[in-house]
């Protein structure tokens, strides 16, 4: 038996990194920059075959990632990435601000959302979870 079956308190499993692909690496990483805020953390081109680029939302613990040579997922093919934020209007004004094509904010018993998608058509919502008191 495995010494590890023993444990007396679970493994933490964090979600740290969601690959995110995308037909052209510039544009996209420009996108999620100056257009959705995200902070850019890595880009390294390793090989004219092989580039990584990661960027994270602000005060998020998982980023996402793109590049070349990294999948073989159809770009565009990411369908429903979710932010959470404190305040929709404040996040849609945001995006609106910078750019982006962003629905209106639709309000649901399980929490207000707006919707967006980047270049290559990867889809994001961003909610607000309503307050349960």
């Amino acid at each position: 038996m495995s010494p590890r079956l023993g444990r007396l308190r679970p493994m933490d499993w964090k979600l740290e990194l969601v690959y995110v692909p995308v037909t052209d690496v510039d544009r996209a990483k420009a996108f999620y920059m100056d257009k959705a805020g995200f902070h850019l953390d890595n880009d390294a081109t390793v090989s004219p075959e092989l580039r990584f680029v990661q960027l994270t939302p602000p005060g998020s613990a998982c980023s996402i990632s793109m590049g070349i040579g990294l999948t073989d997922s159809e770009p565009g093919s990411v369908r429903g990435l979710q932010l959470v934020v404190e305040d929709i209007q404040a996040a849609h004004d945001e995006l609106a601000g910078r750019g982006v094509e962003v629905s209106e904010v639709d309000v649901q018993p399980w929490g207000s959302f707006v919707y967006f998608s980047d270049p290559d058509g990867n889809t994001w919502s961003v909610q607000q979870i309503p307050s349960w008191t």
